[in-house]
């Protein structure tokens, strides 16, 4: 019945009736479409069960984060802005939260990096590195992305942030509070309509922040190539969830006594371990927004592996090897999110072209986790690049039948004296095709 009931949901929002439904149906098809989508990838589990395992990650992560952070802010006097960010993260907990904080607090202030030594910092930064690179996985799978970052990349990318974005934080804050209290805003805020908009902006600034924290997050953690539009859209969709859902969450704790009597001590413990779990489900929703919003054409199919047809791996193939080659000579040389950027295609569909090239020493993937081509571009046959993909190096050619074997020498004498250097002179994109028709192919 499910089974049924799913088809026939599909049939109604991708059939070949939608097109011609009246304007105002139309319309609402792309919201009905991302709804179907979501509840959709919720009732298969996946993202509530990585959604858990980031709880546990968080909860061993957490102070040695914060202790980072804070011991980083230390040198600038402003450790004690963390507090107030983690007292609003816990807002929703109500007098709770206001304890949680000053106890996850004086667990940081206990951290001392000198009675550490070498070891324990090491230790310390490498648990930070793997909350995050935990955190990286996550979004890779949101966005089918099979290749993490190299350690190095992990190393400096991780490190930068997390020693740059604290600083930022706070002195945005403090550039804002020095501009509310200013003698010039005070004047403008006392005559109205100013005072009534400026008041609305206030009440709108900590959403704001929210959604702006979320669309960092999910251009800079997936190991590919995130627009900004759909980051945008994600996290206005996650910004107002995680508002919303903190307000529900806040009354539901207010309101309920049970909680106490039932988990006596334990029962702020159990509420902060729901509320975390809640916002890394609301986050984790809103990357997967983004990633409808990029790749409209997996709403329908979510999660399931694409099935690429014979022309559809030639044209990628020829795209991938055309785009590596461009980069090799002129520069710079792409990776997987370039690649899905310009061939318009989820980097998980170009992994195992990709690796069939390397089989074939056509490509070579740099440390850099970049790709150059395996020899140089005019010895590169157009040939050699189908035959890598349609597996028909070695002996394998000779075990196709009479036709084939045919259509085979025919195409290769057509192929004869083509190499990749000949491709290079076409413009960029020209040989891939449409690289939107590879999402509509259902595994």
């Amino acid at each position: 019945m499910i089974e049924s009931l799913r088809e026939r949901v599909e049939d109604l929002l991708w059939g070949p009736n939608a097109d011609s439904m009246p304007t105002i149906q139309r319309v609402l098809l792309w919201p009905a479409r991302f709804l179907y989508a979501i509840v959709r990838d919720l009732s298969e589990a996946q993202l509530t069960l990585r959604s858990m395992s980031l709880v546990y990650t968080t909860l061993l992560s957490i102070v040695p984060l914060l202790a980072f952070s804070f011991s980083v802010l230390k040198g600038f006097g402003v450790h004690r802005q963390i507090e107030p960010l983690l007292y609003e993260f816990l807002a929703p907990l109500g007098e709770k939260g206001a304890e949680i904080t000053s106890q996850v607090i004086d667990f940081v202030e206990n951290v001392r990096g000198g009675v550490l030594g070498g070891i324990g910092l090491a230790l310390l930064i490498f648990t930070v590195i793997s909350m995050i690179q935990k955190v990286e996985d996550t979004f890779n799978h949101i966005w089918q992305v099979q290749k993490s970052r190299s350690f190095a990349r992990r190393f400096s990318d991780y490190l930068s942030v997390i020693m740059v974005g604290p600083i930022l934080m706070v002195t945005a804050m403090g550039l804002l509070a020095t501009v509310n209290s200013s003698a010039a805003m005070q004047a403008i805020t006392a005559v109205e309509p100013f005072g009534a908009i400026f008041a609305g902006i206030g009440r709108l600034a900590p959403m704001a922040l929210v959604v702006a924290v979320f669309a960092f997050v999910y251009t800079f953690v997936p190991n590919t190539s995130v627009r900004l539009r759909a980051a945008v859209v994600g996290a206005a969709v996650a910004g107002a969830a995680w508002t919303l859902g903190g307000s529900l969450f806040a009354s539901i704790v207010v309101g309920s006594t049970r909680y106490a009597a039932i988990y006596s001590s334990f029962a702020i413990a159990i509420i902060a371990l729901v509320w975390l779990y809640l916002s890394w489900l609301i986050l984790l929703l809103g990357a997967q927004v983004a990633f409808y919003v990029q790749h409209p054409g997996r709403l329908r199919y979510g999660q399931e592996r694409l099935q690429l047809s014979i022309s559809e791996t030639e044209n990628l193939a020829l795209g991938i090897m055309q785009a590596v080659g461009q980069g090799f000579r002129s520069g710079p040389r792409p990776g997987f999110a370039r690649l899905a950027r310009e061939l318009e295609c989820p980097a998980r569909a170009l992994e195992d072209i990709t690796d069939q090239l390397e089989a074939a020493g056509l490509l070579v993937r740099t440390e850099e986790d970049t790709f150059m081509p395996g020899r140089e571009p005019d010895q590169i046959g157009v040939a050699d690049i189908l035959a890598a993909v349609r597996g028909e190096r070695g002996t394998e050619a000779r075990r196709m039948a009479p036709v084939l074997q045919e259509a085979r020498a025919a195409e290769s004498r057509s192929l004869a004296g083509r190499h990749l250097g000949d491709l290079l002179q076409q413009p960029a994109g020209s040989v891939s095709g449409h690289g939107h028709a590879a999402d509509e192919n259902r595994a």
